[in-house]
């Protein structure tokens, strides 16, 4: 895939959306020192050309009740088409899970959850990821802080 034809006022609306995607247009207009219009046809170009993906909430889930986040490294015993795209769309699916990564080297898959406790991370192991027959075996580690990096942009 090319890389995107950016120019500075474009990087400058993807820095100031990257911190803070709830700027309303008006806002992010007056921070840029751009007209309103040419502020909400610059977004709409960014979402048409498919450069914004979507705008998200993050949402504190320990204040949701499921404090213990965890990443679980699910390693396969084969790699055929079919089995990966079936285990990563049953992993996506799966309660609890925030991010799934499907990365190359030891490890087949990496498994973002947030659960309430030690047992129902256990659950989602035992449950949904070793009950499928393509995987050979998985490995947990727990997450004692998760900081956002710098980003692309900034």
């Amino acid at each position: 895939m090319a890389k995107a034809q950016l120019d500075e006022v474009d990087l400058e609306i993807l820095a100031a959306l990257s911190t803070r995607a709830d700027l309303t247009n008006k806002a992010l207009a007056q921070r840029l020192g751009l007209a309103e219009s040419t502020c909400a046809h610059r977004v709409r170009s960014l979402r048409d050309r498919g450069i914004i993906r979507d705008t998200r909430v993050r949402l504190d889930t320990a204040a949701l009740g499921f404090p213990l986040e965890a990443i679980i490294k699910v390693r396969l015993a084969n790699h055929t088409g079919e089995k990966v795209n079936a285990l990563f769309d049953a992993l996506v699916a799966t309660p609890r899970v925030l991010q799934v990564f499907h990365v190359a080297g030891v490890d087949d898959f990496l498994v973002h959850v947030a659960v309430q406790d030690a047992t129902a991370l256990r659950d989602i192991v035992l449950e949904h990821i070793t009950v499928h027959p393509v995987v050979r075996g998985t490995e947990t580690q727990l997450v004692f802080e998760l900081r956002d990096g710098r980003g692309v942009i900034r």
